[in-house]
């Protein structure tokens, strides 16, 4: 019997921390949504027409996650996921994985709202653009990405509007979600929170 916990919120708010250490203590299997977008985004940016990516997409495509978080693929990603056609190429497997069985958490923008409405448990976490702007670009930094603050921040308030302004599928808090707002929280301390959720609804 599935059940699914559904992360939403804007980037680098700590939602694939929080799913990670949800999926290990529960035992769950993980997926972070964002790469597959962040996938058809890089196949876009080797010339292929951003629909014929998202349906052709492989397993091979997400072999190696790191390669996919750069800030360029992160711009590519935002781009592709407004395309209507391109979130429908991607449904049918994100729901699939949602209620395999031994249960599974996935995370991303519209999880709770539009791929898995009827999830057990919803989660959605934000912190400010620009806490969230120093703890990306700290990340890429340390990557060996060179970047800086500024740089950083405007990409990710362009991100925002994005996923938030979209047509289809907008980045919004399901209305029976938990809100984590992460921007003077701990992470441990987000993290019980996210646990205490999944107890709360997953049966003995």
């Amino acid at each position: 019997m599935g059940f699914t916990v559904a992360i939403d919120g804007p980037a680098a708010a700590g939602k694939g921390t929080i799913g990670r250490a949800v999926a290990e203590r529960f035992g769950f299997a993980h997926l972070d949504t964002g790469l597959l977008y962040r996938a058809v985004g890089r196949r876009m940016l080797a010339g292929e027409p951003p629909i014929a990516a998202a349906q052709g997409l492989t397993p091979e495509d997400l072999a190696e996650p790191d390669a996919l978080r750069t800030a360029v693929i992160a711009e590519a990603a935002s781009k592709v996921a407004v395309i209507p056609e391109v979130r429908a190429a991607l449904l049918d497997f994100q729901r699939a994985f949602a209620r395999r069985s031994g249960g599974a958490v996935l995370d991303g923008r519209d999880i709770g709202t539009v791929i898995c409405p009827e999830a057990e448990v919803k989660l959605f976490v934000t912190a400010s653009a620009e806490v969230r702007a120093a703890r990306r670009c700290k990340e890429l930094q340390e990557a060996g990405y060179p970047t800086d603050y500024a740089t950083v921040l405007a990409d990710v308030r362009g991100r925002d509007a994005r996923d938030a302004d979209r047509a289809t599928a907008p980045m919004l808090a399901a209305e029976d979600a938990l809100v984590l707002d992460t921007s003077e929280m701990r992470v441990d301390e987000a993290v019980a929170a996210a646990f205490a959720a999944v107890r709360a609804k997953r049966p003995a």
